[in-house]
């Protein structure tokens, strides 16, 4: 489908060709949880840069993952086509994207219940549901930042699809910070990149893929 200015917007998928793309999908998640999960002491050991928050393409990169930038995008994109309502519904899957993922990590962290990294001592601590049932202070299992960051970067890719491994390699470098910085284990960084990218493949589906351009 073609998009306004000469922007090329992909068509629907037969039924059958998105199932089958679902599949490999989901097959190649598990795979990457899985290796996540089996590199986390690795990670944890030879991938540091603890100063990483305080370089300015560390700070760059953690940004994709601070909501209010979304939110900076969105209005930009909004006032740009606000002429043609249709349009500017894409404004709002450049806004809900990134928020509802950040709405899923929180979450997901009150279900998990996965404490941050020991920078001393590696090991996976779980706090119990009796101890502070409603807060998810100091939970690091999804990693919120990563969340937002591949939430917004699946609806850019689908908004903008000759760059998607532009919008996919600054989200991935945001997860590089998060890991760096011992803020998260690996397998936060990756369970947060495949559920952002679903939610926000989601998101643009319920509310741009009808659109006519």
């Amino acid at each position: 489908m073609q998009g306004w200015r000469g922007i090329d917007f992909p068509s629907m998928p037969s039924t059958r060709s998105e199932r089958f793309h679902r599949i490999r999908l989901l097959i190649l998640a598990v795979v990457a949880v899985a290796l996540a999960h089996a590199l986390d002491g690795v990670a944890w050991r030879f991938v540091r840069l603890l100063s990483v928050n305080d370089k300015d393409w560390g700070r760059l990169l953690r940004s994709m993952g601070y909501l209010p930038i979304w939110g900076v995008i969105s209005l930009g994109f909004w006032l740009q086509q606000r002429d043609h309502p249709q349009r500017a519904r894409v404004a709002w899957a450049l806004l809900l994207g990134p928020a509802l993922s950040g709405g899923v990590a929180e979450v997901l962290k009150l279900l998990i219940r996965r404490l941050r990294p020991n920078p001393d001592l590696f090991e996976y601590v779980f706090r119990p549901f009796v101890e502070g049932p409603l807060s998810n202070r100091g939970m690091g299992m999804p990693s919120s930042h990563v969340l937002v960051a591949f939430g917004g970067a699946a609806v850019m890719a689908q908004l903008y699809p000759r760059a998607r491994w532009l919008w996919y390699s600054l989200a991935a470098g945001c997860a590089a910070t998060r890991v760096l910085a011992i803020g998260h284990f690996l397998s936060d960084v990756v369970v947060a990149a495949v559920i952002g990218a679903a939610v926000g493949s989601w998101t643009w589906k319920r509310t741009c893929v009808a659109i006519s351009y």
